[in-house]
């Protein structure tokens, strides 16, 4: 039975995926820094494995119990919202070590298995962010183009071992808890220099009145990650949603 290993499974694009995949016969390893059996419906195929990717031995241990993995989707990832200034360089680690690091180190672990079997799909969920500058994300943006091009590279050398690495860029998409994350982070940061007020506000009425023209839907983003791990023939980067098509555009 063909496996599906997903980090991030607690909510959002990470939860409905897993759904997915279950629903379509897979054997789905869901991962959550914090497992919640409520969340997903029993089956014989699903299996609940506690993880958190900033931690080595966390990613040990899961990959352990996962046994044989088919495909590693990576979507588990933190916001950010704010300027340069107010952005403490511990927010700035935190973000990197979930959002690209984490991701590192689970490649890492599931690699030696995936490379000795000459098969296996790599999906990394990355942002549609990456496709244009934007003000107050420079640090998550950062974070997300760093694994764009980390990907990139790796499907160069992991190709001639029959493993396939795809990239997904999902749209903006607020059902989803990642920009209340976002917003928790914000409260832990210092004042932003009142010099910037006027600007914030200005980008910020700008960012919720985009919000509102056809945001992402999670069964988009859910529907190109079935197609990043099922369709061989696919492209190598995938914007998911009508604001990702529109940006990649």
């Amino acid at each position: 039975m063909t496996t599906v290993m997903i980090t991030g499974c607690s909510s959002g694009f990470g939860l409905e995926t897993a759904r997915h995949f279950l629903d379509r016969g897979w054997s789905v390893v869901a991962t959550m820094r914090t497992p919640d059996e409520t969340l997903l419906p029993a089956a014989d195929r699903l299996r609940l494995l506690q993880l958190d990717v900033t931690d080595g031995d966390s990613i040990a241990r899961a990959v352990k119990a996962a046994g044989p993995i088919d495909a590693l989707v990576n979507n588990a990832g933190i916001g950010w919202l704010s300027t340069f200034e107010g952005t403490p360089d511990e927010t700035g680690r935190k973000i990197f070590e979930t959002n690209t690091f984490g991701t590192f180190q689970m490649i890492r672990a599931v690699l030696p298995q995936m490379r000795a079997r000459r098969a296996g799909i790599i999906v990394n969920v990355s942002s549609s962010v990456t496709l244009k500058p934007l003000p107050l994300l420079q640090v998550y943006t950062a974070s997300k183009a760093a694994l764009n091009a980390f990907t990139e590279c790796l499907a160069l050398e992991l190709a001639p071992f029959g493993i396939r690495t795809r990239l997904v860029l999902p749209g903006q998409a607020p059902s989803t808890r990642f920009s209340a994350n976002a917003r928790a982070l914000l409260a832990d940061a210092p004042e932003t220099p009142a010099d910037y007020a006027p600007f914030m506000q200005e980008v910020i009425a700008a960012l919720m009145a985009n919000a509102g023209r056809e945001p992402t839907r999670s069964e988009e983003v859910v529907n190109t990650i079935w197609r990043a791990v099922t369709d061989p023939n696919c492209p190598f980067h995938l914007p998911a949603g009508s604001d990702a098509e529109a940006l990649a555009a």
